[in-house]
């Protein structure tokens, strides 16, 4: 299962508009996609649904880490990774 960290640079973070682009990108593959905060305590979450995205609270300046699985997941990794260290579309 292929994983990376990244730092969130973009001003929100993972909020509301940033969290659906993140989301509605992970969907376009058929890997599982999973996201979790590094230095929080909660547990990964599915990359795929925006409302479990936004449970992370994630900030501007925070770690997460990317994990992919299935037969598109180095794909989807890459794509999701370049995603959020080019701001999320902000």
């Amino acid at each position: 299962m292929p994983s990376q960290t990244v730092t969130l640079h973009n001003e929100t973070g993972l909020h509301a508009r940033p969290a659906r682009v993140f989301s509605k990108k992970a969907k376009e593959f058929d890997a599982d996609v999973t996201v979790v905060k590094t230095n929080g305590e909660a547990d990964p979450v599915n990359a795929k649904s925006t409302l479990s995205v936004l449970t992370l609270d994630c900030h501007q300046g925070d770690e997460i880490e990317i994990a992919t699985d299935g037969t598109d997941a180095d794909e989807a990794l890459k794509t999701l990774v370049e995603l959020v260290e080019s701001g999320l579309g902000e």
